[in-house]
C-alpha cells in the first residue's frame, strides 16, 4: 500500500522523517515548471541554489564553464542573472549546458528534499511522466508531494499540481492501492473541480505574474503533459533520469 501525502509549504517538511520516502517537489509558478523547461529545451542539468551567493560559488565550481545562471528573489530578477520564467528558457542557449538556478523557494525546496530516498522535479508538464514512474518503483513506500509555496505561505497553484499527481498516482498505482492522507483527498478535489489556466491565473502568485506581463508564463505552465520525461534530483543536480 502506497501513502500519498501533500505536504503544503516547504517550512512542513521534516528533514528527520524523510528517509526512506519519495518526494515530488512542485512550484507550479515557476520554479519546477522553469526547470523541466530548461531541461526540454537541451540543459544538460538544472542546478538548484538556496540562494544567490550559493550559485555564484557553483558557477565558480564548474568544471567546464558550461553553463548559464538564473533565478529570482522576491519574484524579480537577480542582477546579472538570466530572467527566472519558463518561456525565458526559449530565449536562453542551454544546449550541453547546466542551469545554476536560484529562487525563492523551489529550489530551497528541492535541496530540503534531498533528505529523501528519491526527488523528482514535478509540475504539470511533466505530470503523467513522473506519477507513472513513482508508481511503478516506488516500492510500497510514502509519496510525499511538497508544495514549495510562497515564503512560508500557502499557494493555490502548488496544491492544483499536488491535487494533479494524486489523482494520476491513484490511476497508474490502481486506487485499491494506495491511501490518501486528508490533505491529499483535499488537494485531489482541487485539482478534480477546476481547469489548470483558470486557477494558476486566480492564485496570488498567478495575480502578481500576470500584473508582469508573464500570463503566456502562466498559460505555458499550466499545460499537463506538454513534457513527457522524468526528472530527478541527483547529487545536487536535477537530470532527465
Amino acid at each position: 500500500m502506497q501513502k500519498i501525502h501533500v505536504i503544503a509549504r516547504k517550512e512542513d517538511f521534516d528533514a528527520a522523517k524523510a528517509p526512506g520516502k519519495i518526494a515530488v517537489v512542485l512550484d507550479i509558478i515557476f520554479a519546477t515548471s522553469t526547470i523541466i523547461t530548461a531541461l526540454q529545451r537541451g540543459a544538460r542539468a538544472v542546478i538548484p541554489a538556496a540562494d544567490q551567493a550559493q550559485a555564484l560559488e557553483l558557477a565558480t565550481a564548474s568544471r567546464d564553464g558550461r553553463y548559464v545562471l538564473a533565478g529570482e528573489y522576491g519574484a524579480e530578477t537577480l542582477s546579472g542573472f538570466q530572467p527566472y520564467n519558463p518561456l525565458a528558457m526559449l530565449d536562453l542557449d542551454l544546449e550541453g549546458r547546466d542551469l545554476i538556478y536560484s529562487t525563492t523557494n523551489g529550489t530551497v525546496a528541492l535541496r530540503a528534499a534531498s533528505a529523501c530516498q528519491r526527488v523528482y522535479a514535478g509540475c504539470l508538464l511533466n505530470a503523467s511522466a513522473v506519477a507513472r514512474h513513482v508508481a511503478q518503483n516506488s516500492h510500497d513506500q510514502t509519496i510525499l508531494l511538497l508544495c514549495s509555496g510562497s515564503r512560508g505561505m500557502y499557494s493555490l497553484e502548488d496544491h492544483y499540481g499536488a491535487g494533479c499527481f494524486v489523482h494520476l498516482l491513484r490511476e497508474y498505482a490502481g486506487a485499491e492501492h494506495v491511501a490518501l492522507t486528508d490533505a491529499a483527498i483535499a488537494a485531489l478535489r482541487l485539482f478534480e473541480q477546476n481547469e489548470a489556466v483558470e486557477t494558476l491565473a486566480a492564485s496570488r502568485i498567478g495575480r502578481r505574474m500576470a500584473a508582469k506581463s508573464m500570463l503566456p508564463d502562466i498559460q505555458h505552465s499550466a499545460g499537463i503533459d506538454t513534457c513527457p520525461f522524468v526528472a530527478e534530483l541527483v547529487d545536487g543536480r536535477v537530470v532527465r533520469a
